[in-house]
């Protein structure tokens, strides 16, 4: 696979706050990114690269971690010949709307991040633009199957 071959990116996502429900909330993190995904595999994308979050698992108990992490077993079925997961910590970059409890938790972070070493490390907030970085770096790749990239991974790669 080459960069330029058809690919397919997904950066589409909210908070349980803007869509107001669960329910709205699954219709966009999940139930959008799903059909789109299904309509590029179907139109000949070769390659899927999706921004889910670090935590991601369909078994947990947090009902955000869990649509992320449903997202991503879901995709990882669809006929790409590669699809790329990125899962990062708290994004940092301009928002539209505000949200009090994200300012907080980014001023918090970068009072502390300093401290987060070692396993620690992964929750670093990452800048939203080195997400989109490690996305087009690895799009670049010779990649097949599915790869999952964790927050600290995809700040060196946003990097590179």
């Amino acid at each position: 696979m080459r960069f330029g071959d058809t690919m397919f990116f997904s950066c589409l996502g909210t908070t349980i706050k803007v869509a107001k429900s669960q329910a709205a909330f699954r219709t966009v993190d999940f139930t959008y990114v799903v059909q789109a995904a299904s309509i590029a595999a179907m139109n000949g994308a070769r390659q899927f690269l999706l921004v889910s979050s670090l935590g991601a698992d369909k078994n947990s108990r947090a009902f955000y971690m869990q649509v992320k992490g449903e997202i991503e077993e879901k995709v990882s079925k669809l006929p790409f010949d590669a699809i790329q997961i990125f899962r990062p910590s708290l994004l940092i970059g301009d928002r539209k709307e505000s949200r009090v409890n994200e300012t907080f938790a980014i001023a918090l972070m970068k009072l502390v991040s300093f401290a987060l070493v070692g396993g620690l490390r992964r929750y670093r907030a990452i800048e939203a633009k080195t997400v989109a970085q490690a996305m087009l770096s690895a799009a670049k790749q010779q990649k097949s199957g599915v790869t999952i990239y964790e927050s600290e991974q995809i700040q060196i790669l946003g990097q590179a």
